[in-house]
């Protein structure tokens, strides 16, 4: 996942992701709108840092609060680097809640019926799924 401007100034910033751990809520190279310092429960989308690399920022469902951190995985269970490998996030690693994704417009997109079909697929909340975090918690 990369970020436009690392350090948050302001509330709300645009986040890139990259790779497929979140799939199919989010896909390789989705624009997120994160919302910095938001408030969160199990279930929501959030952008973190990386316990073990923590100038990488990743962006995992927060699966259950634990004393130590949040238990956080990826919507793929195929794909690895969640807190199945590195444990649980310490609390002052998490930066912020997801609110919506959107895709980039593709060059065949560009016409006024192509901007249409853009609009109603590519924008969309990014809402938290309480059954998700039971289901993964589960596990």
């Amino acid at each position: 996942m990369s970020e436009q401007g690392r350090e948050p100034r302001a509330p709300f910033g645009v986040a890139e992701v990259t790779g497929p751990s979140m799939y199919p809520t989010l896909r390789h190279g989705d624009q997120l709108l994160v919302h910095y310092g938001a408030e969160v429960k199990p279930g929501d989308i959030a952008v973190l840092r990386h316990p073990l690399q923590q100038d990488l920022l990743i962006v995992k469902r927060l699966v259950e609060r634990r004393e130590d951190g949040w238990w956080v995985l990826g919507d793929n269970p195929g794909a690895e680097g969640d807190s199945r490998v590195f444990g649980s996030v310490p609390h002052e690693l998490l930066l912020g809640r997801v609110r919506g994704r959107y895709r980039p417009l593709a060059e065949d997109q560009r016409s006024a019926r192509g901007l249409a079909s853009w609009a109603l697929s590519a924008v969309r909340p990014v809402l938290c799924d309480r059954s998700v975090s039971r289901r993964l918690r589960a596990r």
